[in-house]
Formats: structure tokens, C-alpha cells, sequence
């Protein structure tokens, strides 16, 4: 069946690329800097190339907030294969990205009659946008209609959620929240957060003094979330690939997983959450 829709998504959404590559998901990079060197994300360099990076320099290690070229680009390539086409970004709450998309929409609409565009806000971030995108991605190949498409990311936008386990907080201030003589102080103290996104918003949920219990502090918001429902599952990791694999094995012999895959913790996230960031995102399947 022939596939109508092209689906567009940042590079943010943590997708691998063997998951890119069997459903034809186009990957809008965002720029990542070292110094005075641009790097596009998932493009010129990995996860993991990007965070040796950071540990050399982190205050020399900056993201920026969109990258309207490349989506201009993605879409301009996706409308000389189709006439339809779904953008799907990060939370409209945590970037410029969504705003950024809703007005190339409008420039290439008048550039390139016929196009219909829609965007669709994620409300999260991270693999859990990657599973909203997926869903349009698969929808997309079964051939559905561009509505049908866009229903299908809302639907897994409405169930996914996210929850984070960060190894250190001296790195949190970068994000303009937090002073950071607090960020420093609680890294002293040995203070992990665990978060989650909740109305497209990274929030904290908790504090544990271990990676252990941040595990299980995880492992136990997804069973108060999804019970014993077979369910979809994504493990990141930043810069902890041996960690990551003993948490999916670990997620596949506790949970009924009908899709489970491993990938890198997004740069553009990790700038603030530093290495050895764990976190989950899933949905009932």
C-alpha cells in the first residue's frame, strides 16, 4: 500500500535509527555547540560522541532552541514525495520548536501549493515524543489518510508518559530554574532527582540518594501507571550504555512488553540532566 504521509519529527524524540530507517521517519537535527563548533544532533554526531563532549567542558557545551532550516529542508523533501505531511514536536511548553514549525507550515503552504502540513505538539519529550511519532509513522505505512494519521499520534500523545532519573543535579541550573550554588550544593549532598512531564512540563517527582532506588522509584511509577497491561517501553541512557542494558533486561523480565527498545538520552536534554541519566517512557498497549 502506498504510504500518503510523511512524518517529520526533531531530533529530540531519541529515535533510533534502525526505527527511522523501517518506518521512513525524517529527523529534523537540533544544533548542538562545542566551543565554537555547531554540530547538528543525530546528524554529525552521536549521543555518546556529544556527551565525551560535555565531560570535557561543561560550560563549554550549549544547545540551541530550534533549527528552522533543517525542518524547512525535511519538508521541502517529503513534498516532492507527497502532498501530505505531519510535523511532530517536542512540548510547546519546553521550546520554540512547535511556533518555529507553525510558521514554515505557513511559508510553504504559499510556497508549495497543494502541501498540507500539520503539526502536532507532543506535549513531552524525549522517547516519549518518539512513540508519538512512531504512532503517526506506522499509520502512515498501513497508507491512512493524513486526519487518520494525525489521529493516530493524538491518541498515543494522550497515554505515553515519561519518567527520568538523573545521576547528578550539579549540572540542573542550565536550565534557568535553578541557582547554580543550589545545583552544586545539592550534588554535594548526593541528591538524584526523578522526574516526569506532566501538561507538556518537566517536573520533579522525587528525590533518592542511589541509583538503585531511583531504578526502582521508576520501575514502580510504571507499575502504579500501567499495572499488568502489555505495554510499550523505551530505555534511554546518557552516556551509560551498560546501565541501559541492565535496565531493559530488567523491564522485560518485570513488565509484559509488547515493543522494547534501547536508545541515547538526548544531548539537547543532557546538557542539563548530565551523564548516567536514566529514564522510561511508555504507554499501555
Amino acid at each position: 500500500m502506498a504510504q500518503k504521509v510523511a512524518v517529520i519529527t526533531d531530533s529530540i524524540a531519541c529515535l533510533t535509527r534502525e526505527l527511522v530507517a523501517q518506518y521512513g521517519i525524517r529527523i529534523a537535527p537540533i544544533n548542538l555547540y562545542f566551543g565554537d563548533k555547531a554540530y547538528r544532533d543525530w546528524v554529525d554526531i552521536t549521543p555518546d560522541e556529544a556527551y565525551e563532549l560535555f565531560l570535557k567542558d561543561p560550560d563549554a557545551f550549549k544547545t540551541s532552541g530550534s533549527n528552522p532550516p533543517e525542518w524547512m529542508e525535511a519538508c521541502r523533501a517529503a513534498s516532492r514525495e507527497t502532498d501530505s505531511v505531519v510535523c511532530i514536536t517536542l512540548s510547546s511548553k519546553l521550546s520554540v520548536v512547535y511556533n518555529s514549525v507553525l510558521d514554515i507550515k505557513k511559508r510553504l503552504q504559499d510556497e508549495i501549493p497543494g502541501l498540507s502540513i500539520e503539526v502536532v505538539d507532543s506535549q513531552t519529550v524525549t522517547a516519549a515524543e518518539g512513540f508519538v511519532a512512531l504512532a503517526a509513522a506506522r499509520a502512515a505505512k498501513e497508507g491512512k489518510s493524513l486526519p487518520e494519521v494525525v489521529r493516530a499520534a493524538e491518541e498515543v500523545r494522550d497515554r505515553v508518559a515519561l519518567v527520568a532519573f538523573m545521576d547528578t543535579i550539579r549540572h540542573v541550573y542550565r536550565t534557568g530554574r535553578i541557582p547554580k550554588i543550589a545545583a552544586l550544593a545539592g550534588s554535594v549532598l548526593s541528591i538524584r532527582p526523578v522526574l516526569t512531564v506532566s501538561e507538556g512540563v518537566v517536573r520533579f517527582i522525587g528525590a533518592v540518594r542511589s541509583r538503585e532506588r531511583g531504578i526502582n522509584r521508576m520501575l514502580k511509577t510504571i507499575k502504579d501507571r500501567v499495572g499488568q497491561n502489555p505495554i510499550h517501553v523505551a530505555v534511554m541512557h546518557a552516556f551509560a550504555q551498560e546501565e541501559g542494558e541492565k535496565l531493559k533486561e530488567r523491564i522485560a523480565s518485570e513488565f509484559n512488553c509488547v515493543e522494547l527498545w534501547l536508545t541515547g538520552f538526548s544531548p539537547v536534554m543532557g546538557y542539563a540532566t548530565g551523564t548516567g541519566t536514566l529514564g522510561l517512557a511508555f504507554y499501555k498497549d
